[in-house]
């Protein structure tokens, strides 16, 4: 089966060459050669050098495959004229491992972590350090929606605890990371290593469970804040890659108190955007924010994976915004910065509509999980003034999500009619109207408007290329602009904040008529 020399025939390429993962997706993994061929071998024949995180390594001599190509050999003996079929392969596929049963972070020790916030270096950052501080209220209200924790002794004492819980509210895994009073990453863990740790240096047997949890291959098998998913059935995601991004976009961009509202979940780390995670998120509406990367790297290939990931999960639209992409200086991307390193930078109360007073009261410190009364959501009166300046939006080329954002434009249930909060802090069905309130004058509907739209867009063939919409604004994707826009007018039917979306569809329409 070998060489005459007795060398093996099959070696690892040679060379610093690395291919994508079969099993990780990571480009970490070197493939086998045919030194009598020089050709690969199938494409699943090699080893990941991420030893530590994934392990693959699959041998053509362990699994049979050598064998059998020796045998296929032999068989073709002076043969001056090749009769045998041509044939794709010379193997068989290897049998897929049994599915491993998850074993699940032990429940019990998982809420021993659900306290000492005061001790909790990130949580007190957030009330007490950042340049513009949370309530009280709001940050309790993160951690009981996460499930935020404290590491409270040890080396890693006043660290944070990101729980990565699945839809059925099972524990698959704790993240710990340690923050300086900057609101820094000092220190990444995971509770199981710390426990693992503590036990081995003080010659004490590792609990059964734990035992039994270090021996399986993976352990985050779920997106952080899956378990929020079914909560909020209908809510659209914002997707991204760290736990920390995902919790400043809560506070930033609210709670999910309302239908509209977006719920803020994240991958674990760049690799981590792959399909097994994401097809929790089958039928939604995801905005995905990747992190910065040099010369766009992640932006790219989380684009690339999504558009497959589209076709596989029916109703599921992943739309990117390039917001960090266009803005961001290129030592930011160098760096690796993501939403979170700009966030912080800004008033959230700016993002909510909240009332700015010159002097802010002392938050008071969270030291236990409270039950909190709900806020209500704060959206557009209907006597707020036009903005003077563009009102940037999905679909143009200078968008500006978080912009937009900030003007009161939130994500819309797409598919379904939106309807509008009474004001109300109860969210049940009864509490949701199509109008803004009770004795209050009814805007001039713009039925007719919308209708005629409608029917213009429906009978003509949408332009797939880029257009130039005005001096400041060019639409790259037709059918995204008419949808957010449409969804809007329809939203907020007669209420004149929102005319400079009636009157885009209007100006795409006579730009169509007049080219």
């Amino acid at each position: 089966m070998g060489n005459s020399n007795n060398e093996y025939r099959y070696k690892f390429e040679k060379g610093s060459r690395k291919h994508f993962c079969p099993e990780c997706n990571k480009k970490r993994f070197v493939r086998y050669i045919d030194t009598k061929t020089g050709e690969y071998l199938p494409e699943q024949y090699g080893r990941c050098d991420r030893s530590d995180n994934c392990g693959y390594d699959l041998n053509p001599y362990s699994d049979g495959y050598a064998k059998m190509v020796w045998e296929r050999e032999q068989k073709v003996t002076e043969v001056t004229k090749v009769t045998v079929p041509k044939q794709k392969y010379f193997y068989t596929k290897p049998k897929p491992k049994p599915e491993q049963e998850p074993v699940f972070f032990d429940f019990d020790t998982f809420k021993q972590t659900l306290s000492n916030y005061d001790k909790n270096v990130f949580i007190q950052n957030l009330l007490f350090r950042v340049q513009f501080p949370f309530e009280a209220d709001e940050i309790t209200r993160v951690i009981q929606l996460y499930r935020l924790g404290t590491v409270a002794n040890g080396y890693r004492a006043g660290a944070n605890t990101f729980p990565f819980i699945d839809e059925t509210g099972n524990v698959r895994a704790i993240q710990v990371k340690q923050f300086d009073e900057a609101n820094h990453t000092t220190g990444t863990d995971f509770l199981h290593s710390i426990i693992e740790k503590h036990h081995t240096r003080n010659n004490k047997p590792l609990p059964v469970w734990l035992e039994k949890y270090i021996q399986q291959e993976k352990r985050i098998t779920c997106l952080f804040g899956d378990h929020l998913l079914s909560k909020y059935p209908n809510n659209p995601v914002a997707l991204v890659e760290a736990p920390k991004t995902a919790v400043y976009g809560t506070l930033y961009f609210g709670l999910p108190d309302t239908p509209e509202s977006l719920i803020w979940l994240a991958v674990y780390n760049k690799s981590s955007f792959s399909f097994d995670k994401l097809k929790a998120l089958k039928g939604r509406f995801v905005y995905v924010f990747p992190d910065l990367s040099k010369d766009g790297n992640t932006f790219r290939e989380w684009q690339t994976k999504a558009k497959g990931y589209e076709a596989r999960l029916p109703g599921t639209r992943f739309v990117f915004s390039d917001l960090l992409e266009q803005l961001a200086p290129e030592a930011d991307k160098t760096k690796g910065n993501d939403l979170a390193d700009f966030l912080i930078k800004l008033d959230w109360r700016k993002f909510r509509k909240r009332e700015i007073t010159e002097e802010q009261p002392e938050p008071e410190k969270v030291t236990e999980v409270t039950k909190v009364t709900n806020e209500t959501n704060i959206i557009f009166s209907d006597n707020e003034k036009i903005q003077e300046t563009p009102v940037r939006v999905p679909g143009t080329h200078e968008t500006d999500f978080i912009e937009w954002l900030q003007q009161g434009n939130k994500p819309l249930n797409y598919g379904k009619e939106a309807k509008q909060y009474d004001g109300n802090k109860d969210c049940s069905n009864d509490n949701w109207s199509n109008n803004r309130g009770k004795g209050k004058t009814q805007p001039q509907s713009w039925n007719d408007e919308i209708t005629e739209l409608e029917t213009y867009f429906a009978n003509i063939e949408l332009p797939t290329q880029p257009v130039k919409l005005n001096e400041s604004s060019t639409i790259t994707d037709c059918s995204l602009f008419m949808e957010t826009h449409f969804a809007t007018v329809k939203r907020n039917n007669g209420n004149k904040t929102f005319l400079p979306y009636l009157n885009r569809l209007q100006q795409l329409k006579q730009m169509l008529i007049t080219t």
